[in-house]
């Protein structure tokens, strides 16, 4: 069911939007190299605990995933885009990192993530990240009243081409409330003026996140990790945003 939020209520959720936004610049900064993913994770799980948040991850156990996620940031490095899973692995020079973390503060959930290279970084990783970063970009401006979902994905499917990406579309966007994922679904390639018309109140994440050699994944062996076939690189950008009359705002920027 797609839901509006009052203004009122897209005012209470900035508290989890400023959180999650938080939990991400902590966990970012404290990446390094000979740092453990188990690490990052404990870490997010203390800024939890200390702002009585609560975990969007730790007993999410939907059909795709294996097991309940038992965690509470994902930590997917490499070929690894979405879901990865913390485990016992101790950062090294030029990984690609990305980091994916929802809370609930309040009843209100927020979802964002970033990816960045950890130490020394190869120019053709930086180059991915900033077209997942773009791409997040032109999905943002398109999220207004007056357009459709399918501008919003026409916009990252765009920027994708251009850089000659491939586009999956298996997992993409998706509304944030009460819940971390609801409807809509916002795919990361689309048609202009199709799909839903876009309307003050709509709160959703925009997460473009592309393979540089490939659209197609697997999950590893921990029921979880998505990872490339061909074990290319990826990168993950997201943010929640809420549309309004004036039009839309980041719930999860982060500083």
């Amino acid at each position: 069911m797609i839901e509006l939020r009052t203004p009122a209520e897209i005012q209470e959720m900035r508290a989890a939007g400023a959180f999650v936004a938080s939990v991400l610049e902590a966990t970012r900064a404290a990446a390094d190299v000979g740092v453990d993913l188990l690490d990052l994770d404990a870490l997010a799980h203390r800024m939890i605990r200390e702002r009585g948040a609560e975990s969007c991850y730790i007993d999410y156990h939907p059909s795709f995933g294996g097991s309940p996620f038992g965690k509470v940031i994902c930590t997917s490095v490499n070929d690894a885009v979405l879901h990865g899973l913390p485990h016992r692995y101790r950062l090294q020079d030029g990984d690609l990192l990305t980091l994916d973390f929802a809370a609930s503060v309040d009843g209100w959930v927020a979802d964002s993530a970033v990816s960045f290279v950890v130490g020394t970084p190869r120019d053709e990783d930086l180059e991915l990240i900033e077209v997942t970063e773009r791409a997040l970009e032109a999905g943002i401006a398109a999220a207004v009243v007056g357009n459709r979902i399918g501008d919003i994905s026409a916009a990252i499917g765009e920027i994708a081409h251009a850089a000659g990406l491939k586009v999956n579309l298996d997992f993409g966007g998706h509304g944030v409330g009460r819940e971390m994922h609801g409807d809509p679904h916002i795919a990361n390639d689309g048609r202009r003026k199709r799909g839903l018309p876009l309307r003050a109140g709509l709160v959703f994440a925009i997460e473009p996140w592309f393979l540089r050699g490939t659209d197609k994944i697997y999950t590893d062996d921990d029921g979880w990790t998505l990872r490339s076939v061909d074990g290319s690189r990826g990168a993950h950008s997201e943010h929640t945003v809420a549309i309004t009359d004036d039009g839309p705002l980041v719930l999860t920027a982060r500083g």
